[in-house]
């Protein structure tokens, strides 16, 4: 190390060109590194989403996913667990991998099975649509689409065929099928009176679409010296000539398509409706896929908008909703900003403790360059600039502080015993090379546990410690040559006459003439404060000297107290936060019909419109229903199962009034407007979704088992029971087994006597009801924009809308003309089905959700826990019940942590028992640890926090810092011990002459944390607990360095006798002032 200070001293010029190079490198990957809230949380997802139009979720859970899990099982390596969900005509089935699963080996795996099990599938089945994902795949930005002019089917056509493969070019951005609108498709309207009266059936009028409607090409013919392609009018190029396609010929009579029939471009029946601010719309969601940047994705869309304007009709209207870059860019750049005030604050502390400009301008140069060497490094690693890369960089600008500041200290001591700058700067680099490499490796120590951590904490901190470890490795690398290069151009010799009175004084201008400067005087007023407050405190250590017996005892006491405040501060995995927006999802009763919850929807804005006055109200997005695509229900998860269902998302404006008094006027107000209906708050944050990883609750208690009816009742037990926890809103139960059915009955052997077979029902009624698209799949090619749209023969809803029109459906039979009406064949009845059917690692699950208002994570959690002991009598046979989401990950992250922090002080105690060679002066060191602990629980009590993962991650920070510090005073004491055989005697030695570094190095880092505790700005909520952490242990760590310390040395050393020759010296005479 003293090698590289005198190359630097030699050759200034390479270091000046290492320092211009790292302001270019950090510069470049400071605008090139992706900006996001979080760092990528690798976690792999892949989705299946398997369709069926018209399948039940029973159907769907037993015939299609059931099997498919189990060959997953089978097949796939790496699996962590398997979870899907079995709704109507939609089966989603996740799957979750440990971390660091290739993921381009599981998609392969995944996509040959999922081709090989078609064949036990129900007949026509297509092959799932494979998805990956992760937890960081969450929607930044949405798109309403609407218009006076258009109709909502061309609306929904233009955002899924022209506007999302535009938009798909976007790099990171991943775009499901547009929510809202009516899907566009030729649709051929039966009409079940003409049919009956013409002795037809649906199933007749779809097998002549088939035979009439072809895309098989008829090949070519060599005629004179040309080749011609020939090419027949199998497949019509106008839709009205699908009218004129003939059905059957009976007697010479012909009966084409518009005698039983209307063929129109128009649209099924509507499944999902959303309104932007009341009125019709279609909503396009953009999601951020990997490690994108949401910055990058909402900025690249913002530009592509104009062009694709242009091409799209100019009524069309395209509102940008829900802008989650805003709130990026907002959280990101506060944070920045509490890091420049930080560097700012410390540099205005050591210009006042130092009293040199000279200095200052050395240190202050240093921490931005080592600032932009950890960016510089972040991107090398791979890492985005987020709030927890940019939370650890400004957690660093306190500790680069100290690194400079003690170089700088040291230099200055040196010259004031009246040396060459040259000469101070080795021999101050000498001294304290050792003692600062142990430093470092105290704080990089301290954060080698993040590393270890399991899950989503992991993801969220190794990133942060990487950034501190990065600056702590340019910081040290530079104080060890770029300081001293600065210092030997800036700095000057001190020595004179007065050299004795400027070590005394600690001033280098001491003895001569005073300036009239202002800010001179100031600082030597302050110098002659601070030589009171460190007289001070030389009297109040030899205060605790004398009386160490009782002493020791009752700051222990004092320390074992205050840890007893932890269980009083409450969990939570991280700080909620104010993002202006609140997501409300509602369930009408169970097989409430679109148009009904619709009309519903329309109160509920009302009395959300009440409630929230109106110039704070910025856009209401009602999402009613289920979107049209698979692939939606893939990547959100905000638990509708069915029409009934619905999302709504409030934007509040800048200076609205808190978001949670209006969540919590609204949640006693709803239930009690609308009796029967269920309301729930869903994470409307970014930050919030990717921390509940796709699930609508940070409380999910599941429960699993082969007993469908025993684990649903066991379900509703704890439902009752957990809305009597305090704390806990919004508990429901996601699974819903109400849902109306109409289950008819065939009577085999009467419509065997009349020619007509289960197969022959099941295809008229499917085709009338859920449409002939799933099993006689037709297209129409439009000729003007080359989309191909399916041709679907199926009954309007109006004409099958009372049980007497379902009986009268006609159902035709082996031998032409020969039709029966459905009703002869059977008899019908009403009974409840599931909604939804989940699975859990292949076997049925019941989720019991919730939320927490007004109180912890941890406390309402526990007391969930309590609930599930207390009902673990009732739970069937087989099943289990586990707590999962959030408070899952939270409490892993916790034990992780807590863990992290114990091996932090083991092996920070092994390395200064390396470095002393001693085991009872390490001890002596760790001594000051507890104090930092106890100093974090006061610090969070009196702020009202709860601990959670950023607190904890302060608390770490704190341990190295704190051992740093105690380091510096036993250090010293040791050579003093050395010097006069006194343990009292070296112990006040040591900590008058290290009270100013120490109370430097403590107050850089506390006003540098002050910026981040105060949690000012977007987001800046997120990282508060960690800065008022690491003050508040700082505080009480400090007082512990300067106090406890050197007592306990003292009674440690207290038989080690003065060594011959060493000089008598007095505990309460003049001190020596060294560094």
């Amino acid at each position: 190390m003293l090698q590289l200070v005198k190359l630097a001293l030699s050759k200034p010029y390479t270091f000046v060109v290492l320092a211009i190079l790292i302001v270019l490198s950090g510069s470049i990957a400071w605008v090139r590194t992706p900006t996001d809230i979080f760092p990528d949380i690798r976690i792999p997802v892949i989705a299946a989403v398997w369709t069926y139009r018209g399948l039940p979720p029973e159907d769907m859970s037993g015939r299609v996913v059931y099997y498919y899990e189990r060959q997953l099982s089978t097949t796939v390596n790496d699996i962590d667990h398997i979870e899907s969900q079995s709704l109507n005509g939609i089966g989603v089935v996740k799957i979750f991998f440990r971390p660091g699963v290739d993921i381009r080996t599981a998609t392969a795996q995944v996509t040959s099975v999922s081709q090989t099990v078609l064949k036990q599938m129900p007949p026509g089945i297509t092959p799932p649509l494979i998805l990956n994902y992760n937890a960081s795949t969450v929607p930044i930005l949405q798109m309403a689409l609407s218009s006076k002019g258009l109709s909502e089917q061309k609306i929904f056509d233009l955002g899924q065929n022209f506007i999302r493969p535009s938009l798909a070019s976007v790099q990171g951005a991943a775009i499901p099928s547009p929510y809202g609108g009516r899907e566009r498709q030729i649709q051929i309207d039966l009409d079940p009176a003409a049919l009956v009266a013409r002795h037809l059936s649906a199933t007749d009028v779809g097998l002549a679409l088939a035979a009439q409607n072809q895309i098989v090409p008829a090949g070519t013919a060599k005629i004179g010296q040309y080749e011609y392609n020939i090419r027949l009018n199998n497949s019509p190029e106008v839709v009205d000539q699908l009218n004129n396609l003939p059905i059957r010929t009976v007697d010479g009579t012909t009966v084409y398509m518009r005698d039983v029939a209307h063929v129109r471009d128009g649209s099924p029946p509507q499944r999902n409706e959303v309104r932007v601010d009341g009125g019709r719309a279609v909503l396009m969601t953009i999601l951020k896929s990997g490690s994108a940047s949401t910055i990058a994705i909402v900025d690249q869309v913002k530009a592509l908008l104009p062009k694709l304007k242009e091409t799209l009709p100019a009524d069309l209207k395209v509102q940008l909703l829900s802008d989650q870059s805003l709130f990026v860019k907002a959280a990101v750049s506060g944070v920045v900003r509490e890091g420049v005030i930080a560097a700012g604050l410390t540099s205005l502390m050591i210009l006042l403790f130092l009293g040199s400009w000279r200095s200052t301008v050395i240190i202050a140069t240093s921490i931005p360059l080592a600032i932009l060497a950890a960016v510089a490094g972040l991107s090398a690693a791979g890492e985005t600039l987020n709030i927890m890369t940019l939370g650890g960089l400004a957690l660093a600008v306190g500790i680069l502080v100290d690194d400079a500041t003690v170089t700088i200290e040291n230099i200055n001591w040196h010259l004031e015993q009246g040396k060459t700058v040259r000469a101070a700067i080795m021999d101050g680099a000498e001294q304290i090379v050792r003692p600062a490499f142990v430093s470092l490796l105290c704080i990089c120590i301290a954060f080698v546990p993040m590393f270890f951590l399991p899950g989503v904490a992991g993801f969220l901190f190794a990133p942060m410690a990487k950034a501190v470890v990065f600056a702590m490795i340019a910081s040290f690398v530079l104080s060890r040559t770029l300081v001293p290069t600065m210092s030997n151009y800036l700095l000057r010799d001190h020595a004179s006459q007065h050299t004795a009175e400027i070590m005394a004084s600690h001033d280098a201008l001491a003895g001569r003439a005073p300036r009239g400067h202002p800010l001179r005087r100031f600082q030597q007023g302050f110098e002659h404060r601070f030589e009171k407050v460190r007289a001070y405190y030389v009297s109040v250590l030899v205060f605790a000297l004398e009386r160490r017996r009782v002493f020791v005892p009752a700051f222990m006491a004092v320390v074992l107290a205050s840890l007893a405040l932890v269980p009083f501060l409450g969990r939570n995995f991280f700080p909620s936060v104010d993002s202006g927006q609140i997501s409300l999802h509602v369930r009408a009763p169970v097989g409430t019909r679109l148009e009904e919850t619709a009309a519903l929807f329309d109160h509920i804005e009302d009395e959300i419109r009440r409630t929230v006055p109106k110039d704070e109200l910025v856009s209401v997005v009602d999402n009613i229903g289920l979107p049209v695509s698979g692939i939606n229900r893939a990547y959100s998860n905000t638990g509708g199962v069915g029409p009934q269902d619905g999302d709504i998302l409030i934007t509040l404006g800048e200076g609205h009034r808190p978001t949670a008094g209006y969540v919590r006027a609204l949640r006693e107000r709803l239930p009690r407007v609308f009796p029967g209906s269920t309301f729930s708050f869903l994470p409307a944050d970014i930050i919030s979704q990717i921390l509940n990883f796709g699930s609508p609750a940070p409380i999910d208690v599941m429960v699993t088992g082969p007993n469908v009816r025993e684990n649903e009742a066991y379900a509703h037990e704890l439902v009752a029971r957990m809305q009597h926890v305090g704390g806990i809103a919004d508990v429901r139960l996601q699974q819903a087994s109400t849902y109306p059915e109409l289950r008819f009955d065939v009577d085999r052997t009467a419509a065997d006597r009349v020619g007509v077979t289960e197969n022959d029902v099941t295809k008229s009624l499917s085709v009338n009801l859920a449409g002939s698209f799933q099993v006689a799949p037709a297209f129409w090619l439009n000729p003007r924009n080359g989309v191909s749209y399916p041709i679907v023969v199926q009954t309007p809803q109006y004409r099958t809308d009372t049980i007497p029109d379902l009986q009268n459906i006609p159902v035709s039979g082996g031998r032409p003309g020969d039709v029966q009406l459905l009703g002869a064949l059977g008899t019908m009845h009403r009974e409840p089905s599931a909604a939804v059917i989940s699975h859990y690692a292949v076997q049925p699950a019941f989720d019991v959700y919730a939320t927490t208002q007004g109180r912890d994570l941890g406390a309402v959690a526990g007391d969930v826990q309590k609930v599930l002991d207390a009902t673990k009598a009732d739970l069937p046979k087989g099943a289990t019940v586990k707590l999962r989401g959030q408070v899952e990950t939270m409490n892993t992250a916790f034990v992780g942590l807590v863990l992290g922090l114990l091996g932090a002080i083991a092996l920070i105690y092994l390395l200064i028992v390396v470095n002393f060679q001693s085991w009872i002066d390490p001890t002596v060191i760790v001594s000051a640890l507890p104090a930092a602990l106890a100093g974090i629980a006061w610090m969070l009590f009196a702020t009202h926090t709860p601990l959670s993962v950023p607190a904890l991650t302060g608390a770490i920070m704190c341990m190295g810092v704190a051992t740093a510090n105690s380091v510096l005073v036993v250090s010293f004491a040791r050579e003093r011990l050395a010097a006069v055989g006194d343990a009292v005697t070296a112990a006040v030695e040591a900590g008058s002459t290290r009270f100013r570094p120490v109370l430097m190095t403590a107050l850089a880092m506390i006003i540098g944390m002050a910026p981040m505790a105060l949690g000012l700005g977007e987001g800046g909520e997120q990282n508060a607990p960690l800065g008022r952490a690491v003050i508040g242990g700082l505080i009480c760590a400090t007082i512990a360095t300067l106090v406890f310390v050197p007592v306990v040395f003292s009674i440690a050393h207290r038989k080690d006798r003065p060594a011959p020759d060493a000089a008598p010296h007095s505990s309460t005479g003049d001190l020596v002032h060294a560094e």
